[in-house]
């Protein structure tokens, strides 16, 4: 599994993409489990009151999160490309800039990633 990465604004965003072969988790929503590549990482947005506070270059910011919208896809390039856009327009939804959005992509070995 690749854990895809974005930082800006101080705070950090980390989505999961299961590769081929890998168990993808299942639950409501989550997309067929026959599809090779599933990006799964949470979503938010900005409120005026309530939600979470996130300190955001150095400003309180309210967030609300929502559940987490797995998404299937055919290839690792386009669950890549999907998994950036996805990260880059959650940091948009509480006004930083898609260019200032930092991301970066770990592989993560799915036996230490995994509860015991």
């Amino acid at each position: 599994m690749l854990l895809i990465r974005g930082e800006a604004g101080g705070t950090t965003l980390t989505g999961t993409l299961y590769e081929r072969g890998e168990r993808a988790p299942r639950f409501k929503g989550a997309p067929d489990e026959d599809a090779p590549y599933v990006w799964v990482c949470d979503e938010f947005y900005q409120v005026e009151s309530g939600g979470t506070v996130q300190e955001v270059d150095g400003e309180k910011v309210n967030v609300a999160f929502e559940s987490p919208m797995p998404r299937g896809f055919d290839t690792r390039e386009q669950a890549t490309e999907a998994a950036e856009d996805h990260i880059r327009t959650q940091f948009a939804r509480i006004g930083i800039e898609a260019d200032d959005v930092e991301i970066t992509v770990e592989k993560q070995d799915v036996e230490t990633a995994e509860p015991r």
